[in-house]
Order: C-alpha cells, then sequence, then structure tokens
C-alpha cells in the first residue's frame, strides 16, 4: 500500500494533433504554447514521423532560436543540420543533438529520411532559466554508439540519453534543469518501475504499442484531452501517439504491458517557475526581451557569438 502511495499517477493525458511547421513539414504535436505551463520546464514535443517525402522534405529552412534547448533524437534517416556558426552535419538513426541556442543562434534542419523515404525522428524544447539564456550558444551531439542502452530485470530495454538507470548514466549531463530523457522498450506482460525525484515534472510519449502507466486503469479517473470518451473502457490503456503527463508528487512511475509491448519516451526535468515570454522561436522571461530579440534579427545584430 505504501508503495502505491509514492507511485506517480496521472494527472492528464491527452493526443498527439497533426500540425504543420516549418516550409510545409507535416508532424504531430504532443504539447506546445497551449499547454504552458503543464510541462516546465519542458516547452514543446514534436513527432515527426513519416513514410511519404513530400510530408518533410521542405524542412526547417533558416531561422532563429533564443532562450531555450533543442533536443532532437532520430530513430530512422538522417536530418541534415547547419548554423550560423559554421557547424554542418547530419543527425542519422540512433543519434541525439542537444543544441542550446542561449543568446542566439540560426540554423536549419532539413529531413532527407532513409533509403526508402521514411523519417522517424522527435525535436523537444526545453527552457533555460533566466540566468542562462543569454550565453553563448553550443551542442551536444552524440552518435548512436555512444547512447548507452541498458537492460532492466523487469525486462524492459532502455536507452539513456539523460538520467541514470541501474548506475548507467546518459551522455547529456551537467544541465540547468536537471533532465531524464529514455527510450523506453518493454514486452508484453512486463511491469517497468523507474525512480523520479520529488517535485521534478514527469511525462511520457507513447510511440508504439501500448500499456498502463498507473495502478489506477479506469479512463474516468483521468483528465482526458481530444480522446473519444466513447472508445474508452476499463481497462483503458494509452496507446500511440498518448502524452501521459503525471502528477508533481511521488518517488516513481510504474508502466505495465498486458498483451501487447510498448516503446515510450520518458522525459523529467525540474520546474523553473519563471514566467515564460514566447513568440515562434524565440523564448524569454518578459514581452520586452522578445521586442528586443526581434528587433536586433531585423537589425543583423540577433548573434552575439561566433
Amino acid at each position: 500500500m505504501d508503495d502505491i502511495k509514492k507511485e506517480r499517477v496521472i494527472d492528464k493525458i491527452w493526443k498527439s494533433e497533426p500540425t504543420i511547421e516549418g516550409a510545409g513539414v507535416h508532424l504531430k504535436r504532443a504539447f506546445g504554447f497551449h499547454e504552458l505551463p503543464l510541462l516546465d520546464p519542458f516547452l514543446l514535443l514534436d513527432d515527426f514521423r513519416s513514410e511519404n517525402p513530400a510530408e518533410f522534405k521542405a524542412g526547417f529552412p533558416w531561422h532563429p532560436h533564443r532562450g531555450i534547448e533543442t533536443i532532437t533524437y532520430v530513430l530512422d534517416g538522417d536530418v541534415e543540420h547547419g548554423d550560423s556558426m559554421g557547424h554542418k552535419g547530419d543527425i542519422s538513426a540512433g543519434d541525439v543533438q542537444w543544441m542550446t541556442a542561449g543568446s542566439g543562434i540560426i540554423h536549419q534542419e532539413m529531413p532527407k529520411g532513409n533509403s526508402k523515404g521514411q523519417m522517424l525522428g522527435f525535436q523537444l524544447w526545453a527552457n533555460l532559466p533566466s540566468q542562462s539564456k543569454m550565453i553563448d550558444p553550443h551542442y551536444r551531439g552524440f552518435k548512436k554508439n555512444e547512447i548507452p542502452s541498458v537492460k532492466t530485470s523487469d525486462g524492459a530495454t532502455v536507452k539513456i540519453i539523460s538520467g541514470e538507470i541501474n548506475g548507467v548514466k546518459g551522455p547529456v549531463q551537467n544541465i540547468a534543469i536537471d533532465p531524464e530523457y529514455m527510450d523506453v522498450e518493454l514486452p508484453a506482460g512486463k511491469s517497468f518501475t523507474h525512480h523520479v525525484k520529488e517535485g521534478h515534472t514527469v511525462f511520457a510519449y507513447v510511440i508504439g504499442g501500448e500499456a498502463y502507466f498507473d495502478h489506477v486503469r479506469t479512463p474516468f479517473a483521468h483528465d482526458a484531452t481530444g480522446i473519444n470518451y466513447f472508445d474508452m473502457h476499463s481497462p483503458c490503456p494509452c496507446g500511440d501517439g498518448t502524452l501521459v503527463l503525471f502528477k508533481k508528487h511521488g518517488t516513481h512511475v510504474t508502466v505495465t504491458t498486458d498483451k501487447h509491448s510498448v516503446r515510450f519516451l520518458l522525459v523529467s526535468g525540474k520546474p523553473l517557475n519563471e514566467p515564460v515570454a514566447w513568440y515562434g522561436p524565440i523564448v524569454m522571461n518578459t514581452h520586452a526581451e522578445l521586442r528586443t530579440a526581434f528587433q536586433e534579427f531585423k537589425d543583423g545584430t540577433f548573434i552575439k557569438h561566433k
């Protein structure tokens, strides 16, 4: 009974929604501006999965960022990138790019897909604390073989981008929001438990299969958005494209599968509890800072570090 009390329970669930971004990239948005500040310190999660190159080839041409970190995780295909600091290259299947925009960077990301024209990846935006918004921009780029994968005693396979399991740490460390970012696969008929920090925001995003994300298996106990209530039944697992936001209190999350396996992203971070002024690719603390950023972009003084 005590373990159940310490388990995080679901606060809210919703489905990702189709949208078009960049120069015409079709994607699904798991959360964004309209969910502020539910997922503080996280701002946005986009799911760009497609088997049609026409839906992603136009990409995200040159555009600025300031005040945030963008985390690109590619599962299949390639994303070509370049920036105002002279960096360029490909983010390939299994790779992660953790880009800290800081005071400002202008870059482009152009999904190319794989040999079959398929693209599968995710981009997460994390906010920077006020004292770090104008730091020099920099990258943390990691290839597939640099991201550890562990097999847990409960049968899960976990790729650790950031965070720790069984003494194994992910390569992304020393980030202000103290994040965890994991890619978890759990076979059918198994249960996976992961300890999380008290007070940290924790969410899961299902990218395949289905599972139960707490011990309360009735859908009527959860705040659900974008889901057809008449399709819901008890017990009600969460399936592909579902965002699961946990309540803030509790020491661990438990995910359980029944007849089907599941794959999901598990993300957590320390809330900043700061005001957010957000317009497009710029996220600051005040509207005055936003106006300054856009005026500097217009004047050609946006880039502070080269």
